[in-house]
């Protein structure tokens, strides 16, 4: 039932957004974040932490990806602070935050399931009514590019180390 369920949601959600739904594949993660046109901040953030060559790297990862919606919601002033040069560590340890090592599909969550991020914190997924990650609900899933996977989440998460 639980699986029925997320299958129709990331059905819905898929066709929610058609930039990410029609990925060829040839794309890794940071191309096709940048085509999707909905993570402007993430790409800027990426760029600004200097990971853009790790996330086009061989991989694979699963990135947790908040839209720029999410990182709209921040309080005022937090993402033009964490841009700043003197703040990259942070902003890099709350972006390796949302990724995980491997390619972890939607098949392969269960409900309270932990995952080890890159930043070296976990976080946990939840799948009771929709899943969610850290409390972040994810919008699409499984959007696959040539070095792993994007699913799409309408919250920044912060790490420990962060709060």
């Amino acid at each position: 039932m639980l699986r029925r369920t997320f299958i129709a949601l990331t059905a819905a959600t898929m066709l929610s957004t058609p930039a990410l739904a029609d990925n060829q594949m040839g794309k890794d993660i940071v191309d096709t974040a940048v085509e999707a046109g909905s993570f402007g901040t993430l790409v800027a953030a990426v760029q600004a932490a200097g990971l853009v060559e790790t996330l086009k790297g061989e991989g694979p990862f699963t990135v947790f990806a908040p839209t720029d919606e999410a990182f709209a919601a921040l309080p005022a002033g937090t993402v033009d602070e964490l841009l700043k040069p003197e703040n990259k560590d942070k902003l890099t340890a709350i972006l390796t935050y949302h990724v995980v090592p491997g390619k972890v599909m939607s098949g392969d969550l269960s409900d309270g399931m932990t995952a080890a991020t890159v930043e070296g914190s976990e976080v946990t997924i939840g799948t009771e009514g929709g899943v969610t990650v850290q409390g972040a609900n994810v919008t699409a899933a499984d959007i696959e590019a040539s070095n792993g996977v994007i699913h799409v989440i309408d919250q920044v998460i912060l790490p420990p180390s962060a709060m």
